[in-house]
């Protein structure tokens, strides 16, 4: 029975994405890529990848991760004007460094990535592309973003996030040979025997995003993002990075309101409002405090807020940050945030 439902989860997801090959034994997004990682290089070997204060993640090269321990990552970043992804940048910097490896993907990007591009670029200096949607893979699924499995000689993504599963990760490869490198990678690799009552939850959710149904939640998804961006975008004290969002997420410089990005996630805390704080391009901030803030849609659309108590969701994150002293003001938002969340509960009583 084990072995049916490990089958049953890649089939589906194979037809979700249109792969060739896929492994759903990888426990998380990070140990997806290391075993990427392993299929495709060898330690020591050049690797570019994003930035982390750009948008990229720990696993795509940071110090203080395995990935830029065990392999000379070097790092791209976005144009310092636009602060979008500069292809012509990344191909000069490529043709210099001559990696093995090029890192697609991000954490922190809220505007659409063309991988076909990135492939153009791995293919003219005879780098190999590895894609990690682990954000937008739900878009993707949806059709609402471009798939980057066309395109890349391997895809990693966790099944949560925007895919709306468990906790867990998901390798994909249209190539016979990198699938067995991927499948070896993984067991006997890093991992022992595989949490199967966790690739059973990912058969289920890939049933659910076979459904009709997960379109509407990922375009509802977009739109939600897009209103609260909007709400930030009409006040002159904060600025949205990149200029507006094109997924489930955007970046808020909120350094002209409050002394930092950790400052912002504490006081939002207190008013039960969860996000996190991040990393700008260019940061002039430890990563310990930051000069943003990350707003997701994701788990407020999959509650059922929709366009009207997201843009209340960015006005009470607003309110909060400018009064940051004033405990009378704090005081209601936490009672608008318990009408909004009583108003669409978790579980049905």
């Amino acid at each position: 029975m084990v072995d049916v439902v490990e089958s049953l989860a890649i089939e589906r997801a194979k037809e979700i994405f249109g792969a060739k090959f896929a492994n759903v034994q990888p426990h998380s997004g990070s140990q997806a890529n290391c075993a990427a990682y392993m299929a495709l290089i060898e330690p020591g070997d050049t690797v570019m990848g994003m930035d982390l204060a750009a948008g990229g993640h720990l696993t795509h090269g940071a110090p203080v991760s395995f990935s830029g321990q065990t392999y000379n990552f070097v790092s791209y970043s976005v144009d310092p004007e636009t602060e979008l992804l500069d292809f012509g940048a990344i191909l000069k910097q490529a043709q210099e460094v001559k990696p093995k490896l090029i890192v697609a993907g991000a954490s922190a990007y809220s505007q659409i990535i063309d991988f076909s591009k990135f492939r153009e670029i791995a293919d003219a200096v005879g780098a190999k592309l590895m894609v990690d949607m682990a954000h937008i893979a739900g878009l993707v699924a949806a059709g609402l973003h471009p798939s980057p499995v066309p395109y890349a000689h391997i895809t990693t993504t966790t099944t949560h996030k925007t895919l709306r599963g468990p906790r867990g990760g998901l390798i994909l490869t249209n190539d016979e040979d990198l699938a067995k490198k991927i499948n070896s990678a993984i067991f006997p690799g890093i991992q022992g025997g595989p949490l199967e009552h966790v690739v059973a939850a990912k058969a289920v959710s890939f049933k659910e995003v076979l459904d009709p149904a997960f379109k509407e939640y990922a375009a509802n998804v977009i739109k939600n993002s897009k209103t609260m961006a909007d709400v930030f975008l009409q006040d002159p004290d904060f600025r949205i990075i990149s200029g507006g969002t094109e997924n489930h997420l955007f970046l808020v410089d909120v350094t002209k309101v409050v002394e930092n990005g950790k400052v912002a996630q504490n006081l939002l805390d207190e008013v039960n409002i969860t996000l996190n704080k991040n990393s700008i391009p260019y940061e002039r901030l430890s990563p310990f405090k930051t000069s943003g803030i990350r707003i997701g849609a994701a788990a407020i659309t999959a509650r059922g807020f929709g366009e009207e108590e997201s843009r209340k969701v960015a006005e009470l994150i607003i309110k909060t940050l400018k009064n940051a002293e004033n405990e009378a003001v704090l005081e209601e938002v936490r009672s608008l945030v318990k009408e909004l969340t009583d108003a669409f509960p978790l579980y049905e009583d």
